[in-house]
């Protein structure tokens, strides 16, 4: 029988900082803090909403919800908006990067609204497919056609713009800067300025400036 050649033992080192994300985000969730960025599927859906309902749960004080480059499926947008429209405790929406298609439901939900410096929200449609029977392809249409209702309709409820002009502005693509974005109704301030010595940036309409009509639309082919 050979002689079997003993196997010199394995340290395994664990990398302390290996779960620095869960623990940031959970630092964040002890100050009211809940962070929503890339897309939100309906996974992401479910964990934002469990997130939003367990701060409600603890107590009835505002909650800072800060959206980063977020883009959004129609369903799982209206999955947040529901949960939203039901919370008792005030969310604050601070958009930071692009914000764009269905992920505006999520912001316009929110009673207070407002966005950084370089924030940027593009209206868009929702990128759909369908497969299946013709009945069942018919079907989902029908479905998808109440679910973008529904999206618009918010959106002309929130901004005071009418359902015809949010539906032209999303085909057309139209793409806002932050003080743009306060002037259509999307958010209503800006995020004041964090560093010691800079002057805040005060929120409400901005000026018209010549030719600002044409600022920030952006066609999409």
């Amino acid at each position: 029988m050979p002689e079997q050649v003993p196997v010199p033992p394995v340290r395994v080192w664990q990398d302390p900082h290996a779960d620095w994300q869960g623990k940031l985000y959970e630092q964040l969730l002890k100050k009211r803090i809940v962070l929503a960025a890339g897309l939100l599927d309906d996974d992401a859906a479910t964990r934002l909403s469990a997130q939003l309902l367990t701060l409600e749960a603890e107590k009835v004080e505002p909650i800072r919800l800060e959206l980063q480059n977020l883009r959004a499926e129609l369903p799982a947008t209206l999955t947040v908006m529901g949960i939203l429209d039901v919370m008792r405790a005030p969310v604050h929406a601070c958009v930071s990067g692009e914000i764009a298609g269905p992920a505006l439901g999520v912001l316009v939900s929110c009673p207070r609204r407002s966005g950084y410096p370089n924030a940027s929200f593009t209206l868009t449609e929702p990128k759909l497919s369908f497969g299946g029977t013709v009945t069942a392809i018919s079907a989902r249409e029908q479905q998808v056609t109440r679910m973008l209702d529904t999206l618009y309709f918010r959106l002309a409820e929130v901004t005071g713009r009418e359902v015809d002009e949010i539906r032209e502005d999303t085909r057309r693509g139209r793409s806002l800067t932050t003080a743009q974005a306060i002037g259509y109704g999307l958010i209503q301030s800006h995020e004041t300025s964090a560093r010691p010595g800079d002057p805040p940036i005060r929120p409400g309409r901005p000026p018209v400036e010549p030719g600002s009509a044409s600022l920030g639309l952006h066609v999409q082919k």
